[in-house]
């Protein structure tokens, strides 16, 4: 408690004093609190637990509006400085005990709209004596004093005067007034009840993996984005497909149109060598030259889709795409099957598709000759025509990230940079997620 002698004080969560002890030693049984913030996190809860639990009725009026799940969430899941909280795993158990204790003898509000950003805590005990904290800290662990933070903050804490009675008036009058702040409990314990929730693990999965794609779910429009004019609906190869396969396919096809550039990273034997037939299909429709870059051992695969040979399964597609192996790319004479490597234009491809694109990860420049990675940059994609990038692997990071950087940098260096590891929060689950290159990255 503040010296009888003086009847403020300051509190800075530095130097000066510490919001969250300066509380817990006015927070008396059965104390009526009343609370303004534009947080209430679960964790500055579990900091004065004990207080809050002995203390009688409490108000908390947010002063933000607060309207939406969404929002709630965000201000009482925690703050960017309790993530070491959230790494503890004991989310669920605070926010049960917190709904728990709101359920007993708390009553909430927002305002409607943004009048004061200052936050406000007040005690009145049984004995009619009155404290009262007035500034800048929210109600968070680093608002309390608890966890570090880089905000420089600045209080004032005042007992017993006429100020602490001016403070619960001015809390008083936007409490009651209807206009101005709406009631947000169940809103709250809503929210509450989506951070201690048993989930499935099938829910977490596909929740997670919307929030990591919602924003191009909109993009997968099978009619919007395959031309149908291109008879590509009406080939064998299509036809062939699953549904999944398909879907992959568009997706590919998008990110080639609006990108120039898509990785295929289906799981083995799912089929991503049909996928990039469809793909090489629905260019060559569209008088696109392309050429297949693959491992020497999977040269014969790729070949049989464009010779006249009873082992043809879409010989009636007729593709009319090239073979080459990842080595001819270190050859600058004699021939790999038909084609004459001296004098070959590698820079007048319209789609290069890579198969085990992986093996292209180490791009370390040599001073003596001339790498297959440079090579396959300089000379067949930045050259001649504009080429778009197809790329199929299995593992497309094999070591570390770098390895799927430097895949994605073949197609694309400016936007690599903007969504290299881009990561989402998912605050009702208290789950980090990462998505590498949601923009280019197909994947079933």
């Amino acid at each position: 408690m503040l010296e009888k002698t003086s009847e403020s004080k300051v509190l800075d969560n530095r130097r000066f004093g510490f919001v969250g002890d300066t509380l817990k030693e006015n927070i008396r049984p059965d104390s009526k609190l009343a609370i303004m913030s534009a947080y209430f996190t679960i964790y500055a809860f579990d900091s004065l637990k004990r207080e809050l639990m002995d203390a009688g009725t409490v108000r908390i009026l947010f002063n933000e509006p607060l309207l939406e799940i969404k929002k709630i969430i965000h201000r009482i899941s925690g703050t960017e400085q309790e993530v070491k909280f959230r790494n503890e795993l004991s989310q669920a158990r605070i926010a049960k005990e917190c709904a728990d204790w709101i359920k007993a003898k708390v009553e909430i509000k927002s305002l409607k709209q943004s009048i004061s950003d200052s936050t406000l805590y007040h005690i009145q005990n049984k004995d009619r004596t009155e404290f009262a904290i007035h500034g800048s800290s929210d109600f968070t662990s680093s608002g309390l004093g608890y966890t570090p933070s880089t905000k420089y903050e600045l209080n004032t804490a005042t007992e017993n005067n006429e100020m602490t009675k001016k403070y619960v008036q001015w809390f008083n009058e936007l409490w009651e007034n209807e206009q101005v702040a709406k009631a947000i409990k169940s809103e709250v314990l809503q929210s509450l009840e989506m951070l201690y929730k048993n989930y499935t693990r099938q829910f977490i999965y596909f929740f997670t993996l919307y929030h990591i794609f919602k924003d191009f779910l909109h993009e997968l429009d099978e009619d919007e984005l395959v031309n149908s004019k291109t008879g590509i609906k009406n080939t064998i190869i299509w036809n062939k497909l699953y549904k999944f396969q398909k879907d992959g396919v568009v997706g590919a096809i998008d990110k080639l149109e609006r990108y120039n550039g898509c990785i295929i990273a289906d799981s083995v034997g799912l089929g991503k060598t049909f996928e990039a037939l469809a793909v090489i299909k629905y260019y060559e429709l569209r008088n696109f030259r392309v050429l297949v870059l693959c491992p020497k051992k999977l040269r014969d695969n790729w070949l049989i889709y464009t010779q006249n040979d009873k082992r043809n399964i879409f010989a009636g597609d007729r593709f009319n795409y090239d073979v080459l192996n990842h080595t001819d790319l270190s050859r600058y004479s004699g021939f790999s099957g038909d084609i004459n490597l001296e004098t070959i234009n590698w820079s007048n491809y319209d789609l290069i598709v890579i198969d085990e694109s992986h093996n292209f990860r180490n791009n370390t420049a040599r001073d003596d000759r001339e790498t297959r990675y440079s090579r396959l940059m300089d000379e067949v994609i930045k050259s001649g025509v504009k080429s778009k990038v197809l790329m199929l692997s299995a593992t497309p990071v094999n070591n570390k990230m770098n390895d799927l950087k430097v895949c994605v940098k073949l197609f694309s260096v400016v936007l690599l940079h903007q969504y290299f590891q881009h990561s989402i929060f998912v605050p009702f689950l208290g789950y980090r997620a990462i998505a590498w290159f949601p923009c280019y990255f197909v994947t079933f």
